[in-house]
């Protein structure tokens, strides 16, 4: 099958899909700044895309993916985003964990565990950033200790993406006793639904709670539930960040398009593009969507062999160069592009972007702006990434 064969049979599918019964409500539902929305039947979804084969698809066969080159990867999220269809679920566990333990897992870890990411049947959180300790993840005070066979684990998490739908937290913790910074860190793989963790969500400027605090008080884990080495956590956790963006950037860019289309499309018929600065900045937009996708193109089509990256072929990694700073490049351009456009949005429509309709029912450009607000500082914030940038991609000294 070729690259547009494929494309037309993820379009189908699509197509068949978004127009059913079951899942025509989905339909533009469940992104960001609105994962509340429609949450049962998107945990239906998650099913329904794990059943018909179209999650892990740059996993190798043998774990339960289809072995596909990044170009076919990069078709279905650019089509799964012009479909409109509904913000994931369960793409912590499909970007970002299951690629980590293709890497870093032993044997018996990816067959119990990649089965049900495979399947959408298992959904997955992420336990990084912590108060005090969100872009420098390093300074974390989450704590375990193996007792009896079993990780003992005390410590809160913070700005927990779908943490009270997941089934499974991949938790980075301080396991050697002493230890600072980047030393004597874990990844454990840890059960959510237990007596020993509580889940608080967190509300939102926008008015949805889609980020949550979860506490932990002597939870649980058991002996063998460690991603890599026990006191390697940090390099794990790199090898995590370095997958976290990939082909699935394409479908975020058709995602992109999409809004300077509306925010162009608003401009045009309320008659503000008249206005030289509003007609600047919309082609500022434009101009910054197209080094977008150029440095994303670029990121997947050059292996990072330098700094022990993976090429592009490497579907053990879903086909994304893991090493290198590329990532961190592409985040600095992009969320900073992404909160000019929701600012733009708002300015374009004026000043009835000031008002929010009944509940506190906003627009998509009211909503875009409030959300965008955040994006230069989770995955780390643009000071952290410079310095990423500085000290591992150009060799500057620290500090």
């Amino acid at each position: 099958m070729n690259d547009e064969q494929f494309r037309a049979e993820v379009r189908g599918w699509l197509t068949a899909q978004l127009k059913s019964a079951e899942f025509g409500c989905l339909v533009g539902k469940g992104g960001s700044g609105r994962q509340h929305e429609f949450m049962t039947e998107r945990m239906a979804w998650e099913r329904r895309l794990g059943a018909d084969g179209w999650i892990g698809l740059g996993w190798p066969e043998e774990n339960g993916g289809r072995g596909l080159p990044w170009s076919m990867q990069v078709i279905f999220h650019e089509e799964y985003a012009r479909a409109d269809a509904p913000g994931r679920v369960g793409h912590i566990g499909e970007q970002l964990v299951g690629p980590t333990l293709l890497m870093f897992g032993t044997a018996e870890q990816k067959a119990r565990f990649l089965p049900g990411i495979a399947a959408g049947t298992e959904l997955w959180c992420q336990g990084y950033s912590e108060p005090g300790a969100g872009s420098d993840l390093a300074g974390l005070r989450t704590r375990a200790s193996l007792r009896d066979g079993e990780w003992h684990i005390d410590g809160q998490k913070i700005w927990t993406s779908m943490a009270h739908v997941a089934d499974w937290c991949f938790l980075l913790a301080r396991t050697e006793p002493g230890a600072e910074r980047h030393r004597g860190l874990s990844c454990l793989l840890v059960p959510v639904r237990q007596p020993g963790i509580e889940i608080r969500p967190i509300v939102q400027i926008t008015g949805t709670a889609e980020f949550n605090e979860v506490f932990f008080d002597d939870a649980r884990t058991a002996a063998g539930n460690v991603a890599g080495e026990p006191g390697d956590g940090w390099r794990v956790a790199l090898g995590m960040l370095g997958v976290e963006r990939g082909v699935s950037n394409f479908g975020q860019l058709i995602g992109f398009q999409r809004e300077f289309e509306a925010v162009l499309d608003t401009a045009r018929g309320n008659g503000s593009i008249a206005d030289p600065d509003i007609a600047a900045r919309i082609a500022d937009a434009w101009i910054g969507l197209q080094v977008l996708r150029f440095t994303t193109e670029d990121t997947l089509a050059v292996p990072e062999t330098s700094t022990g990256g993976a090429a592009p072929g490497d579907v053990a990694t879903g086909g994304v160069a893991t090493g290198g700073v590329a990532a961190n490049i592409a985040k600095l351009l992009w969320a900073p592009w992404h909160q000019r456009l929701g600012e733009l949005a708002v300015d374009v429509t004026g000043a009835d972007a000031t008002l929010a309709g009944p509940g506190y029912d906003l627009t998509d450009a009211q909503r875009r702006f409030l959300f965008t607000r955040a994006e230069t500082i989770f995955g780390g914030s643009n000071e952290i990434q410079r310095n990423i940038v500085a000290e591992r991609g150009l060799g500057l000294p620290r500090g």
